[in-house]
């Protein structure tokens, strides 16, 4: 086993470290301010762009970074320490628009997206439907060339900022969930609210009602009936994401409360010094190592390949587990500092809002559950608990000139062009 970062891997995280770095330096507008004005939107996007790491999921040839899931892991992580949500800023297309668009719907919405040309947002959720979509209530009708959707939508993340809606409907009369591709600007399209929420997030969660929307048959993204396959593909690939982020998010955390732990003075000594301290920051360092190498060890057995439904359930465990310990990790935190880590101005403070909703959206910790306990109940523990075994072809590690390389999951001319 080897668990050292390739060199490519080393130098597409100094390329992340360095984007994140620049996307900070918006973090105190976008706390004070709510949000982000248009001229550090148009900055920031243009931030993302001279990275190369813009649609990490997506093709080369569709002008995305190509990335695999062990190298978009290792970049996620980096962004997962912004606050206000600012990791949103650098953009990705939907695994349901990657895996189900036509050619010409790719070059109408999946291409735009991937330059930074045009931006999406995800319509699934509604106010009766959350962690269950089969009881989505929003449907499309069927009419001579197209179809009638008719619904309401919220929690749409980005909604704000998109010019297109990817919804979630029911056909009728077939009753057969569809993901349909809706431009925003269309008659019918209703913004209904903007609800305030715990954080300041870069970008909003708006409330859309959809009254009478028309559109044609070439709006359906994949086939009729494929729209929860299609939604499980998307929050497989966004609960990775949001484990990778709350790693990152954990360790800048402990990283503030540790240097502060070193600075501050009481009782004639650095609070570092005193016990109560030392086992705080010793259970950050242990919550965060153990979950790193969980959720590395996930995206790379994703590259691998492997059952889907155990993939899924090992992929909940990392989002349940990365996730709940980042909320202890910044909980600790805020009580190291004290009553300046409930201070606004302070990075933790606003991690402390931040990650609370991770264990939320993309499918609640109690949904993680019951996914890992449904593998547990049809196909046992193994999957689950225990390594996969190389394949017999498989170089030993003691032969291979190179085995870090294939950790990698993409060639170097990929890497070349994520780094640039």
């Amino acid at each position: 086993m080897d668990f050292s970062y390739s060199p490519r891997l080393v130098r597409l995280k100094e390329s992340a470290v360095d984007l994140a770095q620049k996307i900070a330096g918006y973090e105190d507008e976008c706390e004070t301010s709510g949000g982000l004005g248009p001229e550090s939107r148009a900055a920031l996007r243009q931030i993302v762009l001279d990275s190369g790491l813009q649609a990490m999921n997506a093709p080369v040839e569709w002008g995305g970074a190509g990335l695999s899931w062990t190298e978009q892991v290792t970049v996620e992580e980096e962004l997962g320490t912004l606050t206000n949500g600012l990791w949103a800023a650098v953009w990705r297309p939907t695994a349901a628009a990657l895996l189900a668009s036509t050619p010409e719907q790719r070059e109408r919405y999946l291409f735009p997206e991937n330059r930074g040309e045009r931006f999406g947002a995800r319509a699934i959720t509604e106010p009766e439907a959350g962690s269950d979509p089969r009881r989505i209530a929003t449907v499309a009708q069927r009419r001579p060339g197209g179809y009638r959707i008719t619904g309401e939508k919220w929690f749409v993340t980005m909604g704000d900022v998109a010019d297109y809606l990817i919804v979630l409907a029911v056909v009728q009369p077939d009753a057969a969930p569809t993901m349909f591709l809706v431009d925003k600007d269309a008659p019918g399209v209703r913004l209904l609210e903007t609800p305030r929420y715990s954080h300041n997030f870069a970008y909003e969660h708006p409330h859309f009602a959809l009254d009478g929307v028309e559109v044609g048959e070439d709006a359906v993204l994949g086939s009729v009936g494929d729209g929860l396959a299609l939604v499980q593909a998307t929050f497989f690939e966004e609960r990775v994401l949001v484990a990778a982020h709350a790693v990152g998010a954990a360790e800048r955390a402990l990283r503030l409360a540790a240097d502060w732990a070193r600075e501050r003075v009481q009782g004639g000594k650095p609070i570092i010094k005193h016990q109560l301290i030392q086992a705080m920051l010793a259970d950050s360092a242990t919550d965060i190592a153990v979950n790193r190498m969980l959720v590395y060890r996930v995206a790379w057995e994703i590259d691998q390949g492997g059952d889907p439904k155990t993939l899924n359930a090992k992929v909940a465990m990392a989002k349940v587990s990365a996730t709940e310990a980042a909320g202890r990790v910044v909980d600790r935190a805020v009580q190291i500092f004290g009553g300046r880590g409930f201070i606004r101005d302070n990075p933790v403070e606003r991690l402390y809002r931040d990650v609370r909703v991770d264990r939320i959206w993309m499918g609640t910790s109690e949904v993680q559950r019951l996914m890992i306990a449904n593998e547990i109940d049809k196909r046992g523990l193994p999957g689950l608990l225990h390594f996969p075994a190389a394949p017999p072809d498989a170089p030993d590690l003691a032969d291979a000139a190179d085995t870090q390389v294939s950790v990698a999951g993409a060639d170097e001319a990929l890497l070349e062009g994520a780094s640039r």
